[in-house]
């Protein structure tokens, strides 16, 4: 089991080095690192590797936790990698724990955990050709007196408040971070993100991340008045969308407002992992033993898993 975690550790630190042609950064990136709640429209698997990317020009790599709906810890390995590195498995709606997600969260604060806690408020993945799932949520704004959204869903507010409530005294800020990959668009016609395969196939050459640091104290404490508020957070989202797909202007097109920065990663923030993981992984694949261990380490490494997340549930 630790073999397991250990290697997905290694892919985890090694993922940022995957080739982009740029990286377009916005807003206010803090150098240092720092306790912080990462809020994020969620359009992509991908979206996983953005808050790497983002965590590992603070030096906090280690310290990413995410939120997860329930059934992705059944993953092969992951599921089980995600439960031990403080990720945090929550139902949807009306079978959300709110209580259990309350008692993980206070035992990383009383431990001293660096967090560093990824949150899709929005539940689900958006895809404009899911129209059904866009009308669905727009519906739900409208009848609650919220503005329609376009480009982005609706945000759920629970795990978002839980997680501010039961650490507001533990955090620095939080992140409300806005993404666009680039080369899925015609025409001003948002198309669907690309998948992880198009990710690493280069299929996307820019990822556009727009980042607003928000203090602690700006953010409101009770639940309606935060609804309210991140609602108002998804809003900005949504017409800096708009105006990146849709712009008549072509100088604004293609582009969020401000200034952006073509951030390029130092090699030697991943070459060190990216070299063991290659030299591990090739020395294992060349030999008999070598194979059975990989074959077993993904095989008995999933099982156990699945045994270890059931009882921990």
């Amino acid at each position: 089991m630790e073999t397991a975690m250990c290697l997905i550790d290694l892919i985890e630190c090694s993922q940022p080095v995957y080739s982009l042609d740029m990286i377009l950064l916005y807003g206010d990136l803090p150098k240092n690192k720092e306790n912080i709640i990462y809020l994020a429209n969620h359009q992509s698997t991908v979206d996983w590797i953005v808050a790497d990317i983002l965590a590992i020009r603070q030096n906090a790599l280690g310290h990413v936790r995410y939120v997860l709906k329930e059934g992705l810890k059944w993953l092969p390995l992951y599921g089980c990698y995600f439960a031990q590195h403080g990720g945090i498995y929550v139902k949807r709606s009306a079978k959300f724990n709110e209580k259990e997600m309350r008692n993980k969260l206070q035992s990383y604060v009383d431990a001293g955990t660096p967090m560093y806690l990824v949150i899709f408020p929005e539940g689900t993945r958006y895809n404009p050709e899911q129209t059904k799932v866009l009308s669905a949520s727009q519906a739900f704004a409208a009848q609650r007196g919220l503005a329609v959204l376009k480009h982005v869903l609706t945000p759920r507010i629970k795990a978002t408040h839980v997680a501010f409530d039961c650490m507001k005294n533990y955090l620095d800020a939080i992140y409300d971070v806005t993404v666009v990959y680039e080369g899925k668009d015609d025409g001003g016609q948002r198309r669907e993100s690309p998948t992880m395969t198009d990710f690493l196939c280069k299929e996307c050459p820019k990822i556009h991340i727009h980042i607003d640091r928000i203090d602690k104290k700006d953010v409101p404490e009770e639940q309606e008045h935060m609804r309210r508020w991140l609602h108002e957070r998804f809003e900005i989202k949504d017409k800096m969308l708009i105006e990146f797909y849709e712009s008549p202007d072509p100088e604004r097109r293609k582009r969020f407002p401000g200034k952006s920065i073509n951030s390029k990663l130092s090699i030697k923030k991943t070459l060190p992992s990216m070299l063991i993981l290659s030299g591990l992984t090739a020395g294992m694949l060349m030999t008999d033993a070598g194979r059975k261990l990989y074959v077993n380490t993904w095989i008995y490494g999933t099982l156990l898993g699945c045994l270890w997340v059931t009882i921990k549930a």
